[in-house]
């Protein structure tokens, strides 16, 4: 009975292990397509900052994620968006991520 639930307990250290550890995501497939043009909606609340829209890979091809308005995480915080970059391999996939 304890092995069955220490199974489930080394699956998630394991992920989160690999989480932390800042795995990349390198495609051979590519470059990803063009970008559709994105219409910038008014913003939902004052202060809130447009995340742009990216191609995100699924493991068989790109995938669009439309861009969305977010509360920064600290005053004065900036968005900078995430972005393809061809590398060793293929093309490598940088976060987005929020800078002072």
């Amino acid at each position: 009975m304890q092995k069955n639930r220490l199974f489930p307990l080394v699956g998630a250290l394991f992920l989160s292990a690999s989480l932390v550890a800042g795995a990349q995501v390198v495609v051979r497939i590519g470059p990803p397509p063009p970008a559709p043009v994105e219409v910038v909606p008014v913003a939902p609340h004052p202060g809130w900052v447009w995340q742009p829209g990216f191609h995100r890979w699924d493991g068989a091809r790109y995938v669009w994620v439309p861009g969305r308005y977010v509360r920064p995480p600290f005053r004065g915080a900036a968005w900078i968006p995430g972005h393809w970059r061809r590398g060793p391999g293929g093309y490598v996939w940088a976060e987005g991520h929020w800078r002072h």
